[in-house]
């Protein structure tokens, strides 16, 4: 095996938010490594929470890494240079490139590591141990079933922006907007990628980031091809905002649905304050858990997470929320979504 360099360590550690004692995998004790897109949004902060909390209940030694930006797939692999040198015993990845970081995914499981994916499947899925997430397509069909729904009629002349995440095309990216369009009763192409759809109702498809800037500019982009845009799908809640700013300033807020996927805390509020009409909700503490509980069993006996039945990954759950139900799309209210917010 090749061990990363002296260089490359570096750089990796001074980027780790180390959580909890010193990280002693090398020493005997069960430990793990948490790598995420950024530490600045809110769901991965989540996610960390429930990493360390599960640690700290089964005595785990948690190191936490974080991407500078969502799609900083090098910091990434740096990330997973330094797990395998340090000796840890297993990985909770959110890739940022989904197919770029296989080959470090492939050198940390033959080093003998646990790799499991969190929310976003690498490409392809297999290539981690097990994937522990939210259903990615199902999450965006309830949102579109709801935008259908609630137009009711008007749907079949809608004029629908779509907000993704990055120009790579991420799994999770993918799986939000491809199940988007089928909710909403729109035929897809390559299910295994965005923007070859051809049906007239989509004006287009920009990227956010994942981030509130990224969300008005993209938002700012479509509006000049279309200022008639009446549905919004965006991949994330931080991108839903950004898209709300972009319409307010054109006068917009009040006429143009907004459907996101999330269902962390502001954004529920958000559907609280008419921001965003629907969301679909997901559990990172609870995949993050889940994801510590398994690496230790590794760590203890070798035996391997299981799949939900029927699927190719852990199904962790999701809910759409909403202040206005829709008649035949099943949902929860904004309080039991409060109540539930990334739990």
């Amino acid at each position: 095996m090749k061990l990363p360099s002296k260089t490359t360590l570096a750089a990796a550690a001074a980027l780790a938010m180390v959580s909890g004692g010193a990280f002693a995998g090398s020493h005997g004790s069960v430990s793990a490594c948490l790598i995420t897109k950024t530490d600045t949004n809110p769901f991965f902060v989540k996610m960390k929470e429930g990493a360390q909390a599960k640690a700290d209940e089964l005595g785990v030694e948690l190191k936490a890494f974080a991407g500078k930006i969502d799609g900083d797939n090098e910091t990434q692999v740096q990330a997973i240079e330094t797990c395998i040198a340090d000796g840890a015993s297993g990985i909770l990845l959110t890739a940022s490139d989904t197919a770029a970081i296989v080959p470090s995914v492939r050198q940390a499981r033959d080093a003998g590591l646990l790799v499991i994916a969190l929310d976003t499947p690498l490409n392809p899925i297999s290539a981690a141990n097990a994937t522990f997430a939210t259903d990615n397509f199902l999450a965006g069909e309830l949102i579109g079933k709801w935008a259908a729904a609630t137009l009711g009629s008007a749907a079949s002349n809608a004029r629908i922006a779509m907000l993704d995440l990055a120009v790579s095309q991420p799994t999770v990216g993918v799986l939000r907007d491809q199940g988007f369009l089928r909710g909403f009763g729109i035929d897809i192409g390559d299910p295994d990628r965005w923007g070859d759809e051809t049906d007239p109702r989509i004006v287009g498809h920009d990227v956010t980031a994942g981030n509130e800037e990224g969300g008005r500019r993209a938002m700012e982009n479509l509006l000049a091809q279309d200022p008639s845009i009446n549905v919004v799908y965006t991949i994330n809640e931080p991108a839903a905002a950004g898209a709300y700013e972009a319409l307010k300033s054109v006068g917009r807020e009040d006429d143009v649905l907004i459907v996101s996927v999330d269902g962390g805390c502001p954004g529920v509020r958000n559907i609280a304050d008419g921001v965003i009409g629907a969301t679909s909700q997901q559990y990172p503490l609870r995949m993050a858990s889940l994801g510590i509980e398994a690496i230790a069993r590794f760590a203890k006996d070798g035996s391997l997470p299981r799949n939900t039945p029927g699927k190719d990954f852990h199904d962790t759950g999701v809910a759409l929320v909403t202040a206005k139900p829709a008649r035949g799309v099943k949902s929860i209210s904004v309080k039991e979504g409060l109540d539930l917010c990334w739990g």
